[in-house]
């Protein structure tokens, strides 16, 4: 995903599902007891974390990069709300800080005092950004406003959320890794590479907050079979019977996929799920965020877990261009991601996301069993 670009929002409109999948579910069973978490479909929130743009940075780069401005003119609530509303995916971009501090004096500031403007607010509390640990952001130094921090905390927040709503479908939370500097002019904090040893300090810190028992790991997923795309092939996701008040962690950087595999053939022991290449031995989650429908519901039909994007860049959003959206909602991914869920809709035309009746979950429209009922798939009340 390249730095400025970004998913827009999608109204969901409500369609009738033609089940393709050879499952079936025994009329007046428990909800959940056979519909698998590849056979639903859920509203994901790209970039979730991303609080905005502090005033100083959004006018120096609405003067010197207008378009960048646009693309990143758009901000989320706190993950708690985000879940409260329905969201069950949610977006995680994170910076290797191993030593602490790498972050924590923003030089885009240099360019506010630059254009004779006071200087922006520092966002995080005392200390927090002089800590090893990942931290959460879009780019460093003008980009760096998160709505939790460091990443460990926005993991705190959701398993928090969880235990409280035990009875929820598995929330999605994706993770991209950040490196490198914008392609643009100026001076940038140096990035820390991700490598072996960086992704073990990751899955560590993931498994400080979630046990065992409150994942859906690749080893879960694999079972008996020696690779996870012959298991997913053969419906090896757990049922939302198995899943419910779980998380499920996915890869979004496609690059550094044979580096987390480094040490862990087909994902053994690891926590995410890297975005493969189908036919692959770690293939089960394949990202096609611009993936035609046509694309993705081929994917969909062949097992796979399919993150995609409803638009990108504000430009739907900005002109109610509703192609897309109902493109994606209609391809059968499982997750589609967008910056305008219902609940913070696009202050130019009003544009959003959403699933039929507000639902936090629906049945999947392209391989969803004939007996799945979408408003048993998660409880209203969850507590």
């Amino acid at each position: 995903m390249k730095i400025y670009k970004r998913a827009v929002a999608v109204l969901g409109i409500c369609m009738v599902a033609t089940c393709a999948l050879a499952q079936t579910t025994t009329p007046g069973s428990h909800p959940g007891a056979s519909v698998r978490i590849n056979q639903i479909q859920v509203i994901g929130t790209h970039n979730s974390y991303h609080a905005g743009l502090l005033p100083g940075i959004a006018k120096v780069l609405e003067q010197n990069n207008p378009k960048a401005f646009k693309s990143l003119d758009y901000t989320h609530a706190d993950l708690a709300v985000q879940l409260d509303h329905g969201i069950r995916q949610i977006e995680l971009d994170i910076f290797a800080d191993s030593q602490g501090g790498r972050f924590a004096h923003p030089l885009g500031q240099a360019s506010v005092a630059e254009a004779g403007l006071p200087p922006d607010p520092y966002p995080y509390p005392q200390g927090v950004m002089l800590k090893p640990g990942f931290k959460v952001m879009h780019v460093q130094d003008i980009d760096y406003v998160s709505n939790c921090q460091p990443f460990v905390a926005c993991l705190q927040i959701v398993r928090t959320w969880s235990r409280a709503h035990p009875k929820h479908v598995p929330i999605f939370i994706l993770v991209e890794t950040k490196q490198g500097a914008p392609n643009t002019k100026g001076t940038w904090t140096v990035t820390e590479p991700f490598t072996s040893a960086t992704f073990d300090a990751l899955d560590a810190e993931i498994r400080s907050v979630f046990s065992k028992h409150e994942m859906i790991t690749p080893d879960l997923v694999r079972g008996r079979y020696p690779t996870l795309d012959e298991a997913v092939r053969n419906g090896g996701w757990p049922t939302l019977a198995r899943a419910r008040g779980k998380v499920i962690f996915l890869m979004d950087q496609k690059p550094v996929g044979p580096i987390y595999l480094e040490a862990h053939p087909g994902l053994r022991g690891r926590v995410l799920f890297t975005n493969a290449t189908p036919g692959d031995p770690d293939a089960a989650f394949v990202e096609e965020n611009d993936g035609s429908a046509a694309t993705i519901s081929s994917l969909v039909r062949q097992g796979y877990l399919i993150r995609t994007r409803a638009d990108s860049n504000t430009v739907e959003a900005r002109t109610n261009d509703t192609r897309r959206r109902d493109e994606v909602l209609n391809s059968g991914a499982q997750i589609v991601s967008t910056d305008y869920p219902s609940f913070e809709t696009a202050k130019w035309s009003g544009y959003f996301v959403a699933l039929p009746n507000g639902l936090p979950a629906r049945c999947n429209p392209v391989i969803g069993p004939p007996s799945c009922v979408d408003s048993k798939l998660e409880a209203h009340s969850n507590r």
